[in-house]
């Protein structure tokens, strides 16, 4: 059953939304913005009503995992590690060849369930990031970053903790082309236009 519970949510995971809900605006968002299938980048191609929508879809697909696991299995390290596959499932989805989004909001959903308070620590950081700065990436970095270490403070089960660290590594390394455009200066602003977005 365990082994079951997490195939089916790497599968729930590699659904991708964002495609998806930009092919119903006529766009296909890999053509568009920074290319990925992800909420930021589906609200500046295809409009934020469909980004918003596609944030809760990808919240959900590592929620619902989670949950599902849990009724169904009972255990903790089980329900964890149907939400981190789930999460695995949109970042290396095999419905794109492996060329999925980063994980942001999925790993969101899976942390909502499994580690809801340290959710609360990661949402204030990211958002007082991105109102300081504008950058939705370094506030991702710095939320996920934040996550395991609030996890870590607010004592819950190493399993928990074990799938912040994981998520929080993937976002960074996904987020790679981010970094190096931030040390740059040429990372894009949310709601600024591109030729604003450098210093």
């Amino acid at each position: 059953m365990a082994a079951i519970l997490v195939v089916l949510g790497y599968l729930a995971g590699s659904i991708p939304s964002g495609l998806l809900l930009g092919r119903r605006a006529g766009i296909d968002v890999r053509r568009h913005g920074s290319g990925n299938i992800g909420a930021t980048n589906v609200a500046r191609s295809a409009g934020a009503l469909l980004g918003v929508a596609t944030l809760v879809a990808d919240a959900a697909k590592g929620a619902l995992p989670v949950l599902l696991a849990r009724a169904l299995d009972g255990r903790p390290a089980v329900a964890t590690a149907a939400g981190v596959a789930a999460f695995v499932g949109h970042v290396y989805p095999v419905t794109l060849g492996f060329a999925g989004g980063k994980g942001v909001a999925t790993a969101l959903g899976v942390l909502l369930v499994i580690s809801p308070l340290a959710v609360v620590s990661a949402l204030i950081v990211f958002a007082l990031t991105v109102l300081l700065t504008r950058y939705v990436s370094l506030g991702s970095i710095l939320a996920a970053i934040a996550a395991p270490v609030a996890i870590a403070a607010l004592g819950y089960p190493r399993s928990t903790l074990a799938a912040g660290v994981v998520m929080s590594t993937i976002i960074a390394v996904r987020h790679r082309e981010n970094i190096a455009r931030l040390w740059a200066g040429t990372e894009a602003r949310f709601g600024v236009p591109k030729k604003q977005a450098a210093p």
